[in-house]
């Protein structure tokens, strides 16, 4: 409720307790805090940005959070992802966050929605609240989500990490742009790697989502100078802040209904494409390859594609590191040119998706290979356990 009635707002002996370094805030005061408490905020996803933000906007007071995740907690979140505990690993994050928040704040009302947004809940999972909080990792969510806010009318928080790096706006709020206005097409699928592949600072989500736990709560009290029409860029390894201006685009499509997001950022097509290219690269299985290796051939080079600290955290005997950007920017076909000389070529990396990719780059330069299904995860699963996941 953004402009809500405050005369029917009471806060209670505790709400003055706990709230009173707001109160004494001239620019809070008694009626922003009421303001805070009336509000209600869907946060989706409780993740690395979700964590954060849901933390400091229950201890802030907010009257109302909505949570949509359907994913589980998994012990590589909780580097990054605080709202979690060990003790959660393996159950459902909106339960560990649900929990966590209402420790801080037992008089929050917490909603849950354990289930994967898209096109056909967004509208009815959005409606109830007045702010939208988005703290999603893919393309097709951050577009849903948009359209569903613009349709409905409220403001859209937004924040995205990668690596080093972070950047936040408020979108959709008193005329300012949305997310089209700052992507208006979504990048091919697999061109911005996911931090599973890429990694990410554990405490870079930390400062986004304060921000954006800040900008949420600018809204709720109607401050005047909320990021919105401004992208806050983040360099947490130079401790750099950038901003550059957004503005609506004029002749951008007008959202009329929400629509196949996978379809129009390209998933389909992509899965497929990379489907006919597995067709046409042979594989073997880590079994096969632990079987290769405890022989005596000598005719076949195994080469890891991996970036070089995944290979010091764990590797397959005998691997040789050619990492997938320099196959990609040519040096490394080079590489494995002279590695193969007449012997086969056989490639793994941490899944099997980067080596299919990097066998796919060398047999259009004339290099053919095999491709290891699973790679290094699945030789830890099914051959050598002592052999480091991550």
């Amino acid at each position: 409720m953004l402009n809500p009635n405050l005369a029917e707002i009471e806060l209670s002996q505790d709400d003055y307790q706990r709230y009173s370094r707001h109160i004494i805030l001239p620019e809070v005061g008694l009626d922003g805090q009421k303001r805070i408490k009336a509000a209600s905020v869907l946060c989706i996803g409780s993740g690395g940005l979700g964590s954060p933000l849901l933390l400091y906007l229950a201890a802030a007071g907010v009257g109302r959070i909505g949570l949509v995740d359907f994913d589980i907690v998994d012990t590589s979140n909780l580097q990054r992802q605080i709202i979690h505990g060990t003790s959660w690993i393996g159950k459902p994050k909106i339960e560990s966050a649900k929990h966590r928040i209402l420790e801080i704040n037992p008089f929050c009302q917490v909603d849950l929605y354990e289930t994967q947004i898209s096109s056909a809940n967004a509208l009815d999972i959005i409606a109830p609240y007045d702010i939208v909080i988005d703290g999603t990792d893919n393309f097709p969510t951050r577009y849903l989500t948009n359209d569903a806010c613009v349709l409905l009318n409220k403001p859209n928080v937004y924040g995205s990490i990668f690596r080093f790096e972070g950047q936040a706006t408020v979108f959709n709020y008193q005329g300012g742009p949305n997310y089209r206005d700052l992507y208006p097409e979504p990048p091919p699928p697999g061109m911005v790697p996911s931090c599973s592949e890429g990694g990410v600072l554990g405490v870079l989500p930390g400062i986004v989502g304060t921000i954006q736990a800040t900008e949420a709560l600018k809204i709720m009290l109607g401050a005047p100078d909320t990021l919105s029409g401004r992208l806050l860029l983040f360099n947490a390894w130079e401790m750099k802040f950038r901003e550059l201006k957004l503005r609506p685009n004029p002749v951008r499509p007008v959202i009329e209904k929400l629509i196949d997001y996978d379809q129009f950022c390209g998933i389909p097509q992509a899965k497929a494409a990379e489907a006919a290219d597995a067709q046409a690269l042979a594989e073997m299985t880590v079994t096969e390859l632990k079987a290769l290796l405890d022989s005596d051939a000598d005719d076949y080079v195994l080469i890891d594609v991996r970036n070089p600290n995944e290979y010091d955290i764990a590797r397959i005997p005998g691997a040789v590191l050619v990492p997938l950007p320099d196959i990609e920017e040519g040096p490394g076909i080079e590489k494995v040119r002279d590695l193969v000389n007449g012997h086969r070529l056989i490639a793994h990396c941490k899944l099997g998706g980067r080596s299919a990719k990097a066998l796919t780059l060398l047999k259009q330069a004339g290099i053919e290979g095999i491709n290891v299904k699973g790679g290094i995860t699945a030789w830890s699963q099914e051959v050598d356990p002592s052999v480091t996941q991550y």
